[in-house]
């Protein structure tokens, strides 16, 4: 039998890779060979990302490169949602796939292959879990526990794309967690576009559904994906008090954005940096060693040299693990595309001011872990070696042969503003999974 070979590749978020997952798994079902490289396939899938200008470009590069190709073409995530003129303008032919729609890949892509393009943009909701999936990582488990958000931040398209907030139940939750364990996950992420606002529109909570899950197994590690201050503030002790389930790693990815409240106003980010502080002041305390990932837009219009100097002070004061910077790009559609913007020569230059201080903080941070001893979960290979997670979800750099899935113990000998380097512990065993 001959196989119609499909080949996908996807960008962005975690949400798109989960998309990604569960678009190859509907196609294998459907009797379609997935393959892994770019090479004598039939049709080619691309989930997009548009959520910053860079990775905007990107994608306008990649569609070309894969139109050329000549061969049939799917565009999914969230560029055809909002930026169906510019795909077409590229290639006309290319069939479009929104971010809530999968339930038509399938559809799409028969009718991509009699080179009959489709428009699949209807919202529909009830594929994001419980679907047949290939995992692009064999041990992680991608859960996404909603679609939407609550916000209207003036510079998000993403919001545009995927609509209001819909939550998932979180029986469905946690039956496709299970399911997930089931097939060889050791390491489940809880995504979506903001978890903080997971429940409030059918009478739940995000700290409601992070305690069901003291019913999973207890060799299981969780990691729970962005949450927005202004949709945690008010439920924050019962957040945190989530968190002391041993099977969350003591990571949270927390975006402040601005330092300024000024500039956070101008965003429309309904919280304050006082807000902020205290979020994280409360994390630290029940868990001193927790890991705080942020997010920093560098220019946004607006932004003054006052404003710009209190972003500096803010991370000089809380000293994130991880510092995300973007600089501020215009997107079609938002509120902030509108406004009058700064000089490309002063973005950039304040972007690499921002990154130096990222950097001298980071080392910072990751030199404090020299000397830990403590066991890892192997989730990663990277090049010629492989990558473990300890309870903080640092990554730590390890040169074995162990597989994706044991627990190891380590010894933390050094350190970089990216990343822990360790050695295994000669006195314990490996535990394989």
């Amino acid at each position: 039998m001959i196989y119609t070979k499909i080949f996908i590749e996807s960008y962005g978020c975690s949400a798109n890779h989960a998309d990604a997952e569960v678009i190859a798994g509907l196609l294998k079902n459907a009797g379609y060979q997935i393959i892994q490289s770019p090479h004598n396939q039939d049709l080619n899938i691309i989930v997009s990302c548009c959520v910053k200008e860079a990775t905007f470009q990107r994608m306008i590069n990649r569609i070309k490169i894969l139109a050329k190709s000549g061969k049939p073409l799917v565009v999914a995530g969230c560029m055809p949602a909002t930026e169906a003129n510019v795909i077409s303008k590229i290639n006309p032919n290319a069939s479009l796939l929104g971010p809530n729609s999968l339930d038509q890949t399938v559809y799409a892509v028969k009718m991509a292959l009699i080179r009959k393009k489709t428009i699949n943009l209807k919202e529909t909701y009830d594929y994001k879990l419980l679907k047949p999936r290939i995992k692009l990582n064999p041990i992680i488990g991608i859960v996404q526990i909603a679609s939407g958000c609550l916000s209207a931040c003036s510079f998000c398209q993403v919001r545009l794309a995927r609509g209001r907030l819909k939550s998932l139940s979180s029986s469905d939750i946690l039956n496709e967690t299970d399911r997930l364990i089931k097939s060889g996950c050791k390491e489940i992420w809880l995504t979506s576009q903001d978890n903080g606002c997971y429940g409030k529109e059918i009478g739940s909570s995000i700290s409601e559904l992070l305690n069901k899950f003291s019913l999973i197994k207890p060799d299981i590690m969780v990691r729970v994906g962005m949450m927005n201050p202004m949709n945690i503030m008010h439920d924050i002790d019962n957040v945190v008090d989530a968190f002391t389930n041993e099977q969350f790693f003591k990571f949270i990815h927390l975006p402040l954005q601005s330092g300024s409240d000024r500039i956070l106003n101008l965003m429309n980010r309904n919280y304050s940096c006082d807000d902020f502080k205290k979020i994280i002041n409360k994390f630290r305390r029940k868990f001193p060693q927790i890991t705080l990932s942020t997010d920093i837009i560098v220019g946004f219009p607006g932004e003054t040299e006052e404003d710009f100097q209190e972003t500096i002070n803010i991370l000089n004061d809380i000293k994130p693990d991880i510092t995300n910077i973007s600089r501020f790009s215009p997107r079609s559609g938002t509120k902030a595309s509108k406004l009058t913007q700064l000089p490309n020569s002063v973005v950039k230059t304040r972007s690499s001011i921002l990154h130096k201080i990222k950097v001298e903080i980071q080392l910072v941070k990751n030199s404090f872990w020299i000397g830990w001893q403590g066991k890892v979960l192997i989730d990663e290979k990277v090049r010629d070696a492989i990558l473990g997670r300890n309870y903080a979800y640092k990554p730590i750099v390890l040169h074995s042969t162990n597989n994706l899935g044991d627990i190891s113990y380590v010894k933390v000998i050094s350190s970089t503003s990216n990343c822990l380097t360790g050695l295994l512990n000669p006195n314990t065993n490996i535990i394989s999974q």
